[in-house]
């Protein structure tokens, strides 16, 4: 990932964002493992899901391997500039973190099992980093595409918070709220880790788990 110094440890707001880009940044629709598509429009019986655990290129395969996703892309959200480049959110000066975008069968995967996915990939009690990896573009985030997600987001996080504060972890800084807008990132980015088997993956879970409805599961 982009390495540079004195990032800042706050998101910006829209007065002190980078500005708006006009073009939109070019990428495959095609997936390149499954060769599903990986923006609307996608079949109908398909949900999205959004989700921030550090740098996306191990996230993404993290998901991607998951039975009933159908598809996967990596991008930014949570911000204010508009069509960002990576170098912009690599910055810190965008508000966006980098995200995941799961479209998965509701059918064969619950939005819930995703959540326990999220979770236990990462550490979301470290704020504005994750491992070595610091600035606001690596906070952890779930933005939610309706209000059934939200909620059940909201309860997985309390319940998860009692988990890792049995296991002396301090509190969750995961940052929940509405989906207003995800900006796909370069195409070089996307599959990342199928495309360079050898490359940087940051996944590194605390080890404690959750199950669905909340109860920590023994290690």
């Amino acid at each position: 990932m982009l390495f540079q110094r004195n990032k800042p440890s706050e998101v910006p707001d829209k007065n002190s964002a980078l500005p708006d880009r006009s073009a939109v940044v070019e990428f495959n629709p095609e997936h390149f493992v499954s060769g599903n598509r990986i923006v609307e429009p996608v079949p109908e019986n398909l949900e999205k899901a959004i989700f921030a655990v550090g740098c996306f290129w191990g996230a993404e395969r993290l998901f991607w391997q998951l039975d009933g996703v159908y598809s996967t892309a990596v991008g930014y959200a949570g911000g204010v500039t508009v069509n960002p480049s990576y170098e912009d959110v690599c910055s810190g000066m965008t508000g966006h973190t980098e995200v995941v975008v799961v479209f998965f069968d509701p059918a064969l995967i619950t939005y819930q099992d995703l959540l326990i996915a999220f979770w236990e990939s990462h550490d979301p009690t470290q704020g504005m980093r994750q491992g070595n990896d610091q600035g606001t573009q690596y906070r952890s985030a779930i933005y939610t595409t309706s209000s059934e997600q939200l909620v059940s987001a909201t309860e997985s996080a309390s319940h998860y918070q009692l988990a890792l504060k049995s296991k002396g972890y301090p509190e969750i800084t995961t940052e929940i709220k509405e989906l207003d807008k995800v900006y796909y990132a370069e195409d070089y980015h996307q599959q990342y880790l199928a495309k360079n088997p050898g490359g940087y993956c940051s996944l590194a879970g605390t080890g404690v788990c959750l199950a669905k409805g909340g109860e920590e599961l023994a290690n």
